[in-house]
């Protein structure tokens, strides 16, 4: 009998995410309100789509292996060595490369118990052992657990989500600084920045560059590119070389890089999707406090919404979707008893509302 690798036999089937396209196939309906994957409903720049759609009957050419005028255009806005950065197919991609390059089977890999998943199945997927530190209850990952952790498990490599998916909550730099500086020198600190466009620049970590840093940013929030599939990590050049001998070299979409490089000559339109996405998460603190309902400050293009418990906010997020608003929870605790929507349109938003007001009239506390 043909068999996969033990390590990968022994993971158990499972399918990551669960996309909007299945749900609608089951349940029989053409369109959802689409509030669950934290897509941009605002579009991409027209700059970006004036210049796919011009380089369309190209589309039969490959790519830049190098994404060389994009790292170009990128070494500019992070002030940074065009050798000290790489393009991959978003983070997901980068992510990987990552866990490939810094933990070797049976080595640890350090996160937030219920962060963004894609790390787990990395580490998992690659041979590597995850450790965890849980979330403060108030929806902050525990910096001082994680440290605790990091120092007992000596872990090759230590990730982080700020701003955090999901909880949407954002560690400030003085605090970031102290974090990175406490961590064990000879640990790979992955820093997942997918949210930063949400952020003052000047709120983060300092631009800087040494082989313990890994920062990953990309086009599927701000830059609505998400389809696109296109994102790039800063880092050390002696990094960068690591993750260039593994990297799959015609692995980005040849429009994709061009969308990007466009989108970044357009920062009024990034800016604009900020301003947006601002006055949606406004719309949902009100909506929650109405309700009687807490919400956490939100750093990114969601919000969380305490629905109490984790069966009653399941139940909320099932009963909407029979309705065809598309919305997503977090899966662990503490964070379970949440609802997790993303910033949507203003018609969006009161199709949510709406639903989110019968849902909750029907589903007792």
């Amino acid at each position: 009998m043909i068999r996969p690798a033990p390590a990968i036999e022994a993971i158990p089937a499972m399918t990551p995410f669960i996309g909007p396209e299945q749900l609608m196939r089951e349940s029989g309906r053409s369109e959802l309100v689409r509030l669950g994957a934290n897509e941009s409903a605002f579009g991409p720049s027209p700059r970006a789509v004036e210049a796919m759609a011009a380089e369309l009957p190209r589309i039969s050419w490959y790519g830049d292996p190098e994404s060389y005028d994009l790292r170009v255009a990128l070494s500019r806005k992070h002030g940074c060595n065009v050798d000290e950065l790489v393009v991959g197919a978003g983070i997901d991609d980068l992510m990987g490369l990552v866990v490939r390059a810094f933990v070797a089977p049976g080595g640890a890999a350090l996160t937030t118990r219920g962060s963004y998943p894609t790390f787990n199945y990395h580490v998992t997927g690659y041979g590597g052992r995850l450790v965890s530190a849980s979330y403060r209850d108030d929806g902050m990952p525990d910096l001082d657990a994680l440290l605790e952790v990091a120092n007992q498990e000596k872990p090759s490599l230590i990730y982080l989500a700020n701003p955090d998916n999901p909880s949407g909550t954002f560690v400030r730099k003085e605090q970031m600084i102290a974090f990175f500086d406490a961590l064990p020198r000879d640990a790979v600190f992955l820093l997942d920045e997918a949210y930063a466009d949400f952020v003052d620049e000047s709120d983060l970590l300092p631009p800087h560059v040494e082989d313990r840093l890994i920062r990953t940013r990309t086009f599927s929030k701000a830059y609505g590119m998400a389809g696109s599939r296109i994102g790039y990590a800063i880092a050390s050049q002696t990094n960068i070389a690591t993750l260039q001998k593994i990297r799959l070299h015609y692995g980005v979409n040849r429009n994709a890089q061009i969308g990007a490089l466009a989108s970044l000559d357009d920062e009024p339109f990034r800016r604009y999707v900020v301003d947006e996405v601002a006055a949606a998460r406004a719309d949902y603190y009100r909506l929650a406090a109405d309700l009687g309902l807490a919400s956490i400050e939100s750093f990114t293009n969601f919000v969380c919404i305490d629905l109490g418990t984790a069966d009653r906010a399941t139940r909320v997020m099932n009963e909407l979707l029979a309705r065809g608003v598309w919305i997503r929870k977090p899966g662990l605790p503490p964070l379970d008893r949440f609802v997790r929507v993303s910033a949507g349109t203003e018609p969006m938003r009161d199709a949510f509302e709406a639903a989110f007001r019968a849902v909750l009239s029907e589903v007792p506390a």
